[in-house]
């Protein structure tokens, strides 16, 4: 007996389309959607800082931030991906009326219990895979840590930024985000 069953994959225009009405996130990999959790207070708390604070740096500029409702499309080899980071720097954005943009320079996740497996490995490798991406910084909830992967004429580069008093240096988008902004009211363990 064939247990195997034939997936139906979704176009990359139904799932945008879709996405615009639906009340929950999806993301999209090669096809097939995976629904999106909501963050707890302590995880939004920390992508509005990030938010606010290169928000802030960037007022005026060409680059500019982006919250997790917008969507990064990566063009992988074999297929198309959707994720919503919680917070990407854009300095090339797309037309306004798309939901996405194509070339982040700077990516943030914010890590869950829930996410972390994802944020750290598929997330991550399709990430970097992105020509524009100069940063991925993965931001931790209980302690002032955020691990950072830079651009290098080398590869990427693991940097791990610790204590409130750290800076990470953004000068690919002109900017910094010092983590004393990044955990501002945030009670950490």
């Amino acid at each position: 007996m064939n247990t195997a069953q034939n997936i139906d994959l979704v176009s990359v225009e139904d799932y945008l389309v879709a996405e615009l009405a639906s009340p929950i996130k999806h993301e999209y990999l090669g096809g097939v959607l995976y629904a999106m959790s909501g963050g707890r207070n302590r995880h939004n708390q920390i992508a509005t800082n990030a938010l606010v604070s290169l928000g802030g740096q960037l007022r005026g500029q060409i680059c500019r931030p982006f919250n997790s409702d917008t969507k990064i499309r990566i063009r992988l080899p074999n297929h198309l991906r959707f994720y919503y980071p919680d917070l990407s720097v854009v300095c090339r954005p797309n037309s306004p009326e798309e939901t996405f943009q194509d070339d982040p320079v700077v990516v943030v996740e914010v890590l869950s219990k829930s996410t972390r497996r994802v944020d750290e490995g598929e997330k991550k490798e399709a990430y970097l895979a992105i020509p524009s991406l100069c940063a991925y910084l993965l931001v931790e909830q209980e302690s002032a840590t955020v691990v950072s992967f830079r651009r290098t004429d080398q590869g990427f580069l693991r940097q791990v930024f610790r204590g409130l008093e750290s800076v990470i240096p953004l000068p690919e988008i002109g900017a910094n985000l010092p983590l004393g902004e990044l955990y501002d009211g945030i009670e950490l363990a």
